[in-house]
């Protein structure tokens, strides 16, 4: 399921890929602002193919490097934290970035259309005929007399 823009603003239409809402569980880490590490087992509200966004009750800032772990596949990904907001029941949203696009790390059977189509999961689909593509003489509509 894709989401409208939860939060307008003069960025809304240069989004890299499409949002899924999709709660995926996580096992956060990274370091806190004394140098001690933390781990926190939280859940994604929305992905898409360059990162999430998150509940997240550790103290974070914005440029904080994080690990993040899919709890279901046991695959890490390193992320920077790039955006927060207050959330429900004071627990902050925060918006993470992978390091490099990673589509796949959230294993989202049918990608929207703009995540990568090289992807095995991708699915091939025209809305249009392809423009060469010729007439199928069998299925021509029949002129009116």
């Amino acid at each position: 399921m894709s989401t409208p823009n939860l939060r307008p603003n003069a960025f809304a239409n240069q989004r890299r890929s499409q949002r899924v809402l999709l709660s995926v569980p996580l096992r956060v880490s990274g370091k806190r602002m004394n140098g001690s590490p933390f781990v926190e087992h939280t859940n994604t509200l929305i992905v898409n193919a360059h990162g999430a966004l998150i509940l997240l009750k550790e103290a974070v800032h914005i440029g904080q490097p994080l690990t993040l772990r899919n709890a279901a596949t046991g695959e890490e990904e390193q992320c920077t934290v790039v955006d927060m907001n207050d959330g429900p029941n004071g627990i902050p949203e925060v918006g993470v970035e992978f390091a490099d696009s990673n589509p796949r790390f959230w294993r989202v059977s049918f990608p929207p259309a703009d995540w990568s189509a090289r992807s095995p999961e991708a699915k091939r689909y025209s809305s249009s005929p392809s423009p060469n593509a010729k007439p199928n003489p069998a299925k021509a509509p029949t002129p009116k007399k």
